[in-house]
């Protein structure tokens, strides 16, 4: 376990051992951001499926979090 400072600037830097390979200088990443923690993922691990999902998941919850939506399952 690694651990590393947030700048100011909102910055950090990657230690050496895992800016090796994947996380090489130049490589894009895509910053996946949870409740409770922070992913980082190299892009060519992020699929377009995976993707839409992650950025459907909020406007999907505000659609289907309501009280009808809560009634209807409750028939089921």
């Amino acid at each position: 376990m690694k651990t590393i400072t947030i700048t100011e600037r909102g910055q950090i830097a990657l230690p050496k051992e895992v800016r090796r390979g994947k996380f090489s200088n130049g490589k894009k990443v895509v910053v996946l951001t949870f409740e409770d923690k922070i992913e980082l993922r190299p892009i060519e691990h992020v699929n377009e499926k995976l993707l839409n999902t992650l950025l459907s998941e909020k406007s999907l919850m505000k659609n289907w979090n309501t009280k009808e939506e809560d009634k209807a399952w409750k028939k089921l």
